[in-house]
């Protein structure tokens, strides 16, 4: 008999809404997590966070042999945007979510298609949208359609979104609310928010959702945690059609979790990883990799953006997430307004948002390390920052990369974690679609800031830019065995009672943050999963 009904890998919130949701119906859950519990209080935390020369990465313990890795090409910063632990990256995460449009899930946006449509997915998002908590309203003329209203209401536009929202109307270009995953009321036991600005990486008064809150829920429902337990392994019955048990390490040794069913839920980089260190004779090349597809079309969203200054105060920093976004350019990126000429060339969906926070990230310095690091002190320090902050502002953007087969997660043999297992490596390159589209989307930008007689400081190029952290297609999802990994209800083709919940199982990502697809994905998969049982 197995130790467990079902074994979930990760206690990201992919993890956790999965785990949490096979519990309500009365199923016995146990989480793997591979990171510990973060004990330490969110205030203590975000004083720390504050102090000049901290950063994500050191707030949440990531580095060292137990997060190695090694990138080719472009290399790629993956420690500086993940948290290995409970409540996973949305422990930092800047709360955004969206709904895919109709054309991702078509394949008409950046291709392939899915092999589900939006409808199939649209009481899903509502259910996430509900057990996170999300603010937002319906007036984006650009979103896919809704059912039912957010939970709660949108937060108003900063003042700098006024500002640019004077240019945009100007050039024809149409500004709108966003949806956050942070409360702009009292909601689910949880403050509104009070605005302290510090979104990234600590959300103090814990209006922001993470998935601890959902965990500590499933927790009540009967749900064990094992956290500090990295799984090595899946082993497979003799026929390799079953996943019999998952082998993890806690306390200097190896041991075992036997379960009929099993959801990878650890991500975009290590699901991939897993499933290849799990090769064994039946499955030579990889657990559920008959296709060649595990640890293939590794895309991203990479960053476009502008920034600059005004001659009068934009009150940057008083509001620590976006507010306002344009998304005109997402479904036709060659769109003209009647102030911006149309493009004829191929390019990748895009949006653009208002960064009212963006005034230190933009510069890359923060007020007090500049401060630190200069020689003026008393008044005539006070008169530099004066003119040096407090006028900035800044736009951003994400745009679509389209999956291809050579952006990819392998195995480096070369490189060896705490355990003596290969570490990731990523092979990750930009095409020539997403350099144009980046080209795009900062033409559109200088314009906005023309308008607005806003001096521009820096732009984002195709050799500057950055990715979002958003790890997609390396499980992808496919109607034939042969070219992907699950199937639309996230099983895997070739081994029946194992899932893939997470980004990875997307075809192509659009150009909008994956996480609310990534709940709606992680509840439509534990459906799966109770249908079997």
């Amino acid at each position: 008999m197995s130790e467990t009904e079902v074994c979930v890998v990760g206690a990201g919130p992919a993890g956790a809404l999965a785990a949490n949701r096979l519990a309500r119906i009365g199923h016995d859950v146990t989480i793997l997590e591979a990171g510990p519990r973060f004990e330490e209080r969110d205030g203590e935390r975000m004083e720390r966070a504050l102090r000049p020369g901290a950063s994500d990465r050191s707030v949440w313990g990531m580095g060292g042999p137990r997060d190695a890795f090694t990138a080719t090409d472009r290399g790629y910063p993956l420690n500086n945007t993940r948290v290995k632990g409970v409540g996973g990256s949305t422990n930092h995460w800047q709360g955004m979510v969206y709904r895919l449009h109709e054309a991702d899930f078509a394949g008409r946006n950046n291709g392939p298609a899915w092999p589900l449509s939006y409808e199939d997915l649209r009481p899903y998002y509502l259910a996430v949208e509900r057990a996170m908590g999300v603010a937002g309203d319906a007036e984006n003329p650009y979103a896919p359609p809704r059912a039912a209203p957010h939970p709660m209401g949108a937060f108003p536009p900063s003042y700098s979104d006024s500002l640019f929202a004077e240019a945009c109307e100007q050039l024809g270009v149409t500004t709108h609310s966003v949806g956050n995953a942070r409360n702009s009321e009292a909601y689910d036991g949880r403050s509104a928010c009070v605005g302290y600005g510090t979104c990234k990486p600590v959300c103090p008064s814990g209006a922001r959702y993470d998935a601890t809150h959902t965990i500590a829920d499933a927790e009540e429902r009967g749900v064990e945690l094992i956290a500090d337990a990295p799984v090595q392994r899946l082993v497979t019955d003799e026929t390799g059609a079953r996943v019999t048990r998952a082998v993890y390490a806690r306390g200097g040794r190896e041991r075992e979790l036997s379960a009929d069913r099993f959801i990878l839920a650890a991500g975009g980089i290590e699901i991939p990883r897993l499933l290849l260190l799990s090769a064994d004779e039946t499955h030579p090349d990889g657990l559920a990799n008959g296709s060649g597809a595990v640890g293939r079309y590794f895309h991203e969203h990479v960053f476009a953006g502008t920034g600059g200054r005004l001659d009068e105060p934009t009150r940057q920093n008083h509001v620590g997430f976006i507010t306002s976004e344009s998304h005109q350019f997402y479904d036709d990126p060659g769109t003209g307004t009647r102030a911006i000429p149309a493009s004829d060339e191929s390019l990748a969906p895009f949006k653009l948002e208002f960064l009212n926070y963006a005034g230190p990230s933009g510069t890359g310095q923060s007020i007090v390390r500049r401060a630190l690091d200069g020689d003026s002190w008393g008044d005539e320090l006070l008169d530099e920052l004066r003119e040096s902050y407090g006028n900035q502002l800044a736009m951003g953007g994400l745009v679509g990369q389209p999956p291809r087969a050579e952006n990819r997660i392998r195995l480096d043999r070369e490189t060896t974690d705490d355990h003596g297992n290969p570490v990731p490596e990523i092979q990750w390159t930009l095409d020539t679609k997403t350099k144009r589209t980046i080209r795009r989307a900062t033409r559109i930008q200088r314009e906005i800031f023309e308008t607005l007689g806003a001096s521009i400081e820096w732009q984002t190029t195709p050799e500057t830019t950055g990715p979002a952290a958003h790890h997609m297609g390396t499980t992808r999802m496919s109607r034939d065995p042969d070219s992907g990994v699950v199937r639309a209800d996230c099983r895997t083709h070739e081994v029946s009672n194992l899932w893939v919940a997470s980004s990875s199982v997307f075809p192509n990502g659009g150009a909008l943050n994956p996480t609310l697809t990534i709940g709606a994905l992680a509840l439509l998969c534990a459906d799966s999963v109770a249908e079997s049982l």
